[in-house]
């Protein structure tokens, strides 16, 4: 059993084949899917699969590279998408990107917290998008994560972070990336961390593993995370599927 615990198959790259999508990754052991948003209209997109696929659950928020779409109406309206829907069981895609947008990164943090307490607020754990951004992740997590729980979505960050993360108490997201040749401190951090805090994603359609590198990520893929996971471990895919599902279900209340 396996769980996904960050895709956007409300992306239109899967417009033609969904269902395909979906069946092929119950096919391949997994239980569940969380759909993350990374706007509003995503969002909204993520919560309309929830309803029509049984295995798929949502995040609702903004992507810190969609942040200049974002009214001041829309964090009550991203609360009442959460209350309003079961199946919303995080508020995410949220974050900092400093990558292509580091100009804007005042605007980034104050949407950033500004979501973090709609978290807090609505007691849902966050998934959390860091990059090029570490230093100001960690100070806000710091001094506005109190009382929020939640993942650092496909982590970047050097195992010193990783250490600091842990001892607040969040969990790790690990992807494609760690299959990669290139992985650089990824292995070491995977090879080092609590079992007990790590969680397995795809952020699909980007960053498909190896051996899918350079086409479009889905779900069954994370299985070839698994597999690099164990690898590093030394130990079954199944027991590293076992410990990851529980603890997603742990963490995002699901059962």
């Amino acid at each position: 059993m396996l769980i996904d615990t960050h895709a956007h198959i409300d992306d239109e790259k899967f417009e033609s084949d969904r269902d395909e999508v979906v069946a092929r990754a119950k096919e391949a052991g997994l239980i569940k899917i969380i759909n993350m948003g990374d706007s509003i209209a995503s969002s909204r997109r993520a919560i309309a699969l929830t309803e029509k696929y049984d295995i798929v659950y949502a995040g609702v928020g903004v992507h810190p590279e969609m942040i200049g779409e974002v009214q001041e109406s829309d964090y009550a309206l991203m609360a009442e998408l959460a209350e309003k829907h079961d199946k919303v069981v995080a508020i995410g895609e949220i974050g900092l990107d400093y990558h292509y947008t580091k100009d804007n990164s005042e605007i980034q943090k104050n949407v950033f917290i500004r979501q973090l307490d709609v978290a807090r607020q609505l007691n849902l754990p966050v998934s959390i998008h860091d990059r090029d951004a570490h230093g100001d992740l960690m100070t806000i997590l710091k001094r506005e994560g109190q009382g929020i729980r939640g993942t650092i979505h496909c982590y970047s960050g050097s195992a010193e972070m990783a250490k600091d993360l842990l001892k607040m108490g969040w969990y790790l997201g690990v992807d494609g990336p760690l299959t990669f040749k290139n992985a650089a401190k990824l292995p070491e951090v995977i090879a080092t961390i609590p079992l007990e805090r790590l969680l397995l994603e795809t952020d699909c359609p980007y960053l498909a593993p190896v051996p899918k590198r350079g086409t479009r990520n889905e779900p069954a893929y994370v299985s070839y995370v698994a597999q690099k996971v164990a690898e590093i471990r030394g130990m079954s895919v199944t027991e590293i599927s076992e410990i990851t599902t529980q603890n997603a279900l742990d963490l995002f209340g699901l059962n």
